[in-house]
């Protein structure tokens, strides 16, 4: 993978134009990205525990970083997957509890870190902020509420919920469809709650009958009909 260190003014340019902070007034981003500190991350790399202290928020530059936790027979749960311009990490701030999840990188990983007292006063001075941090809120409840009344649901539902769910988060338009980052199945396992192997015959489904497409770069999938696949989960 490319060299991810940014130096401070790439940073603070970049943090800026997240979906969480653009837009926001000038005055308002210059407090922020003044208060940012930038780290570049390996990969399987943990950058939160749960139970941690939420002393941070944080803003996914570059790469990719998972949002896990265990059910009580030990077994990882992947709850979301976060990339390019995403927060996490702004739950603990806010009802000033531990952190109830770990996070760790899926791949090497630029990561901007805001300090909790900073992001709250954001929250607290900016209308906008807090009406975005609600929605956002909003939207990762609605799409794990989602998920779990899949459960039940065939595989192909499953999996293509999945995909649904990156397209709507990391999705970007293109002249041959709607383009997604390509994970390991292991992940896509981990989200919904079936067998690696399903998963892996599933794909090989769905790329046959061409709902997705894997062209020369294989970190990318392409849904050329984005209702194709929202039909699988009906």
């Amino acid at each position: 993978m490319a060299d991810l260190k940014l130096d401070r003014q790439t940073a603070q340019l970049e943090i800026s134009r997240t979906p969480f902070l653009a837009g926001l007034p000038s005055t308002a981003i210059a407090k922020v990205t003044a208060r940012i500190s930038t780290r570049v991350h390996p990969p399987d790399q943990v950058i939160l525990l749960e139970n941690d202290w939420g002393n941070s928020v944080f803003f996914v530059l570059r790469g990719w970083v998972k949002i896990r936790t265990y059910n009580l027979d030990g077994k990882e749960i992947t709850l979301n997957v976060l990339g390019n311009g995403e927060m996490f990490g702004e739950m603990a701030p806010l009802d000033r509890v531990p952190r109830s999840t770990d996070v760790i990188t899926l791949t090497e990983a630029a990561i901007a870190s805001l300090p909790a007292t900073d992001f709250m006063e954001l929250v607290e001075s900016e209308p906008q902020a807090a009406l975005r941090l609600a929605r956002l809120l909003a939207q990762r409840l609605r799409q794990l509420n989602r998920r779990l009344r899949l459960r039940e649901a065939d595989s192909g539902a499953r999996v293509a919920d999945i995909l649904l769910f990156f397209a709507e988060s990391q999705g970007i338009k293109t002249q041959r469809g709607i383009e997604i980052p390509s994970l390991p199945h292991r992940e896509l396992s981990s989200m919904s709650g079936l067998a690696r192997e399903t998963v892996t015959r599933v794909m090989g489904k769905l790329e046959k009958k061409g709902v997705v497409q894997r062209f020369d770069d294989r970190d990318t999938l392409c849904i050329p009909d984005i209702q194709i696949l929202e039909e699988l989960v009906i």
